[in-house]
């Protein structure tokens, strides 16, 4: 068995109390309720210490481990059971570790009362679910109106090679040595390694109040705990609001390599830059990695521009085996984000001028109707064929590498995909480049989920 301890904390941070019925949900262990929820997460939490990412080993390793909420005339306390005792120091837990208890406990209670419940914003609108993500952001207390902007969001695999990790490490320190910030999905790999470069950078530039902000939802933290460097943290409900919220929050976006999720969040990311609302926005994106990550930007380059055209390649660029330079090309894209929003009179915290669509925002489930109503054709608007892509992304990595999707494609066969042949052979052939190249969790040889119809 683990090592494990058992103590009782006050929450560190902006939740001090708690009404009586928020209690009761929290302690409920129902479908209905959310002790469950606040378990997984809070476990994950404390287990930042153990490089795992398997979700379902750590509940099995840890099964006696339990959180209970309990109210006191003074105040909110967390009463917790056989915690792993990674999480403490001579039996006090590390505050960054409580923190990110608070922040977990704090926005599952904003959520499910502010967005789930009340239906205060209309969800099913994309106003709705801006202002939805904006006032997550805002309880979370991510929104800093007096700073400039400086904060680059960080993509990639949170699985990559030691060589990969420390180029992300190297990125971050050139970042931090010119005073820009972190954002980042808060789990390891290319999210832990910029922060841990800045977290250096910023120590010498004597920046005393360096960003290291995670953006994570429920399902990410149970599987991958945040980092020990990240200082805020926000929940997310969702994935789609998560992503939403790199994108409004973020003033430059760069990507590291990765799997098959990276080149999700890439279509993501392009797929609303293309979106004619937004053709003169200023938002830059960098593509980067070692030397020997060439190829794998090289075939998502080709992809890219055989599907959504030459003009793709307006909105990225990218930069191989130069930290020096990605930092350069950030910092001066970055002033150029602050002019622009400056001279529109924007908000430098939040970008409300970005238009993000509902095929952006609306959560997808890749069963076999879903992914056989797909349109991967050319013969419609850019924004809504890398919207589609997506979508077959995120489909055939849950047919090939995840359990619900395994399960399905058992049960009722592979996913029948209507597309254009020549685009199927080319997301083929990408696919199977990952492969090649070790970015995808398969057992045995690669073999397609999908049909083409």
């Amino acid at each position: 068995m683990p090592d494990t301890i058992s103590t009782t904390i006050s929450p560190e941070g902006s939740l001090e109390i708690l009404s009586q019925q928020e209690v009761e949900r929290l302690h409920d262990t129902s479908r209905s309720g959310l002790h469950d929820l606040l378990r997984n997460c809070s476990l994950a939490v404390l287990n930042c210490g153990n490089l795992t990412d398997d979700g379902l080993a750590l509940l099995e390793t840890y099964r006696d481990f339990d959180i209970e909420v309990l109210q006191q005339d003074r105040g909110v306390r967390l009463k917790i059971t056989n915690a792993p005792a990674e999480a403490f120091v001579d039996g006090k837990m590390i505050r960054g570790i409580r923190e990110h208890l608070s922040a977990v406990l704090r926005d599952i209670v904003y959520v499910y009362n502010e967005i789930q419940t009340r239906h205060r914003f209309d969800l099913q609108t994309a106003e709705g679910t801006t202002n939805a993500v904006f006032h997550i952001l805002r309880k979370a207390g991510t929104l800093k109106p007096g700073r400039d902007p400086s904060l680059v969001v960080c993509w990639g695999g949170h699985s990559i090679s030691r060589e990969e990790y420390d180029y992300t490490k190297s990125v971050g320190y050139h970042l931090g040595l010119r005073e820009l910030d972190i954002c980042t999905g808060c789990g390891p790999g290319a999210m832990k390694g910029p922060m841990k470069g800045a977290n250096v950078a910023h120590a010498k530039q004597r920046r005393s109040q360096g960003r290291y902000l995670g953006v994570s939802e429920p399902g990410i933290i149970a599987a991958e705990a945040p980092n020990p460097i990240v200082n805020e943290l926000v929940v997310m409900p969702d994935i789609e609001k998560r992503l939403e919220a790199f994108v409004r929050l973020g003033h430059g976006i760069l990507v590291f390599p990765g799997g098959v999720g990276t080149a999700e969040e890439i279509l993501y990311l392009l797929g609303i830059l293309l979106h004619p609302d937004n053709t003169d926005m200023e938002l830059p994106v960098i593509l980067t990695g070692p030397a020997s990550a060439a190829d794998y930007f090289k075939r998502i380059d080709e992809f890219l521009v055989y599907t959504l055209g030459e003009e793709v390649r307006r909105h990225y660029r990218i930069i191989v085996d130069d930290p020096v330079e990605v930092a350069r090309a950030m910092r001066v894209d970055i002033d150029r984000v602050a002019e622009y929003r400056r001279s529109r009179q924007d908000a430098f915290y939040y970008n409300w001028r970005l238009t993000v669509a509902r095929n952006f925002q609306e959560t997808f489930e890749p069963t076999h109707e879903a992914m056989a109503s797909l349109a991967l054709h050319r013969e419609q608007p850019v924004h809504e064929l890398a919207a589609n892509l997506r979508r077959a992304f995120s489909g055939i990595v849950a047919g090939n590498v995840k359990e619900l999707g395994l399960r399905a494609i058992e049960a009722h066969g592979p996913f029948r995909l209507h597309a254009e042949p020549e685009l199927m052979a080319r997301l083929d052939e990408l696919l199977s480049s990952f492969v090649d190249q070790g970015r995808m969790k398969l057992a045995g040889d690669y073999v397609p989920c999908y049909t083409l119809g």
